[in-house]
């Protein structure tokens, strides 16, 4: 770099910094400065000789990620200082955790160091276990050290996902699956709802690259179309609104790119029909003793305008979300005929809505109860202390509970208690109580005796029946939904089960002594084998709850002697049938040999995976599994976020090369409106494509209405997206998509 350059980058680093000053949420005094300049100080020279990918210096990643945590989520002048440092002692030989705590305090040093582990745990190796899922789960052990870890953690992922454009594609998806699997779901809930959309639409961006810029464009197409709509609707009751005194602003959002998305995927619908691309937002000024009743004023005058949608209330005014959030949510028939969703909140709601956990304590009022983020950080402690959990496992039920949509129900006493929706008895006794969980015999609902599988309604009064004798059983598992009381059941069903294979083995021994057979692990391996169960403590239970009896051991004792000649078959038996499925696969890749993986693009063994079906066209990854080889998914699978996330070391960039010598099965849907010969119409279409074939056709109609499926045999992606298209031309066809 030339002199010049140098100078630039200087003045740049320089405008960042007073950028950063300027910006925060929170008013900072002259020792809250001073705090932020030694920190940034000392950030620089622990970054002096580091550059991004990119080429910038290292040092405007730490200040931009300051930026985020002072704007964006409104922290203190503390989490600021400790933003800035929060590389510093990973990356820097001359500093150490004591040397910031020396310079910045306990606090600023705490967090910093959470962070330094946080970052060193993506460096351990051990292919055994899932890496991310195991360094998921420790870093949420950081939220015991100060939560301001984890919400830092969020800011820098965020800017790592906003300069993600030099790094190399295979990181790129593997980061950006990695957010949507883990970081979005936690902004959501601390309550950083933009940071939670900027992470899924940046995320987005990098998975589906092609239909991110698609919906991006169609949405700056029409937001001229948009603003207009938001103005005409704000005419219809400003009047009514200013009639009321009333301090408001109305503004229009759209809504994000990744919900668009995932509205098109779960409703099969096109961009143009997704209805409801924003929302428009009420925010008024109040004291705290008005806001209820505002916010019902509020919601009376648009009625007044503009008939409601009764089933589309929201009312998380009276009964907050778990993070915070409050607002009155409705959905109006507005102008030329739209519904159009409005969110009224006052300015306080609206900033918790915005900051989150920052301005939620800013509000919070002294003395006040503990409130609902310290209640679910004591929560999760309790689930992240339990060794026995599998990391894999504790990662898919904490993102199940935290995007669960939330019920209230409450307690015989009155007592108003949030789980997520689809939760049964079985959960509200564990949410109560462990020991209450434990000794459950029953429960009734408003009054009425239900099943434990009975599903919970917001409202619902819960009273759970106990008795001293009552214990989990394996059924529970099926009717628990949350992670706090599967894991409890888990725990109490191995303990139950670890004391009935001891007194299992015990009644074992004996019954092989009178068959003159000594019980050691040579024994107890046939045994397994012989009963086909999978470990030693599968078959002292079974032993110990009777269900292998005196009369099943003599048929044991008895085929002991051809034991090994069965055991030596089924070995071969088992070698004829994996040589098999090697042929099998060996005559799919001669004689189709069209997807190749890696950089290198080899010709590997593979198999279609069952879960997504993909056909040649689609956008594929190859997964190497433990026990079947490569499993090839479609990016969009159901379980590709999962896989790219937990065991991003196994996945396998993987393209088709050609598609000329196999056909794919493939089954579409059709609905649309019933007229004579409309079946006649569609199987023509279908006929008159050379490269399709069909191979089964069914039609219900009801009322006017129809409903197809049709099974397909097609060459590639391409030609079954040209009929999708002929066939969505025919009249009376309302959709037709991919099943």
């Amino acid at each position: 770099m030339t002199e010049e350059d140098i100078e630039k980058e200087n003045a740049a680093i320089t405008k960042a910094y007073k950028e950063l000053l300027k910006v925060s949420y929170t008013t900072l005094t002259d020792d809250d400065k001073k705090l932020i300049r030694k920190a940034f100080e000392v950030a620089v020279d622990g970054h002096k000789n580091q550059r991004r990918k990119s080429g910038e210096a290292y040092i405007f990643h730490p200040i931009a990620v300051a930026k985020i945590v002072a704007q964006e989520i409104g922290l203190d002048a503390t989490s600021i200082a400790a933003a800035l440092l929060h590389d510093v002692v990973e990356d820097s030989p001359d500093y150490e955790i004591e040397d910031i705590e020396n310079q910045f305090g306990k606090t600023v040093a705490t967090i910093v160091d959470g962070l330094t582990k946080i970052s060193s745990l993506s460096k351990e190796k051990d292919m055994n276990v899932s890496l991310q899922a195991e360094n998921f789960r420790k870093m949420l052990l950081t939220l015991n050290d100060d939560v301001r870890v984890i919400i830092i953690k969020i800011a820098d992922r965020l800017h790592n996902m906003q300069t993600m454009d030099s790094m190399q594609l295979d990181k790129q998806e593997k980061i950006a699956s990695e957010t949507l699997y883990i970081y979005s779901p936690l902004a959501h809930r601390i309550g950083l709802y933009n940071i939670k959309t900027k992470l899924e639409d940046l995320a987005l961006k990098y998975t589906e690259p092609d239909v991110y810029n698609d919906i991006l464009h169609k949405i700056k197409e029409s937001k001229e179309e948009q603003d207009l709509y938001i103005e005409q609707f704000s005419d219809v009751i400003k009047k009514s609104l200013d009639k009321e005194n009333l301090d408001y602003t109305i503004k229009g959002r759209p809504k994000s790119i990744f919900s668009i998305r995932r509205k098109m995927v779960k409703q099969g619908v096109t961009f143009d029909e997704v209805y409801d691309k924003f929302a428009i937002r009420i925010i008024y000024k109040s004291n705290p003793e008005s806001e209820k009743f505002l916010a019902w004023k509020i919601y009376s005058i648009v009625t007044d305008h503009f008939r409601p949608n009764p089933i589309r209330l929201r009312d998380w005014i009276s009964s907050p979300k778990s993070t915070g959030y409050e607002a009155l949510h409705i959905t109006v028939m507005g102008p030329k005929g739209r519904w159009v969703e409005v969110q009224i909140r006052s300015e306080r709601m609206n900033e918790i809505a915005e900051k989150g956990y920052a301005a939620h304590y800013k509000y919070k009022q002294e003395g006040e109860k503990e409130d609902n983020l310290e209640d679910w950080i004591n929560k999760l402690q309790e689930a992240l202390e339990n060794p026995e959990t599998n990391a894999v496992d504790f990662v898919e039920q904490f993102k199940l509970n935290l995007y669960s949509k939330e019920i209230f129900v409450f307690t015989p006493a009155g007592e108003l208690k949030s789980l997520p929706k689809g939760a049964t008895p079985l959960d509200f006794a564990f949410n109560i109580h462990t020991e209450v969980g434990m000794k459950t015999r029953g429960a009734k609902v408003n009054g009425k005796l239900v099943p434990l599988n009975h599903v919970l309604q917001s409202g619902d009064q819960v009273d759970i029946l106990t008795s001293e004798t009552a214990k989990p059983n394996p059924n529970w598992l099926d009717y628990a939904t949350t992670a706090r009381a599967r894991s409890k059941i888990k725990s109490a069903l191995r303990e139950d089960k670890k004391r009935l294979g001891e007194e299992g083995k015990e009644i074992l021994r004996r019954k092989l002594k009178q068959l003159k057979i000594n019980l050691n692990e040579a024994s107890i391996n046939e045994l397994v084998v012989f009963f086909k169960l999978k470990t030693s403590l599968d078959l002292f239970y079974r032993v110990g709850i009777g269900t292998i009896d005196n009369n099943m051991l003599k048929d044991y004792a008895s085929s002991r002697s051809n034991a090994l000649m069965t055991f030596i078959k089924s070995k071969i038996s088992r070698k004829a049938n994996a040589k098999k499925e090697d042929l099998d696969k060996e005559e799919i890749t001669t004689n189709y040999d069209s997807l190749v993986f890696g950089k290198e693009q080899e010709k590997l063994d593979y198999k279609l995976a069952n879960c997504c079906n993909p056909i040649p066209g689609d956008d594929v990854f190859g997964f190497l599994t433990v026990s079947e080889g490569i499993k090839v998914h479609k990016k969009n699978c159901p379980n590709a976020l999962s896989l790219q996330s937990n065991y991003a070391y196994r996945i396998m960039p993987a393209k088709w090369v050609d598609s000329t010598q196999q056909e794919f099965l493939a089954q579409i849907s059709i609905t649309g409106i019933d007229h004579i010969g409309l079946v006649n119409d569609v199987t023509k279409v279908i006929s008159e494509n050379m490269h399709v074939n069909m191979k089964s056709i069914s039609f219900e109609s009801e009322g006017g209405i129809f409903s197809g499926k049709i099974n397909l045999v097609v060459k590639n992606n391409t030609l079954l997206k040209k009929l999708l298209e002929k066939l969505k031309k025919i009249n009376g066809i309302d959709k037709v998509t991919r099943v």
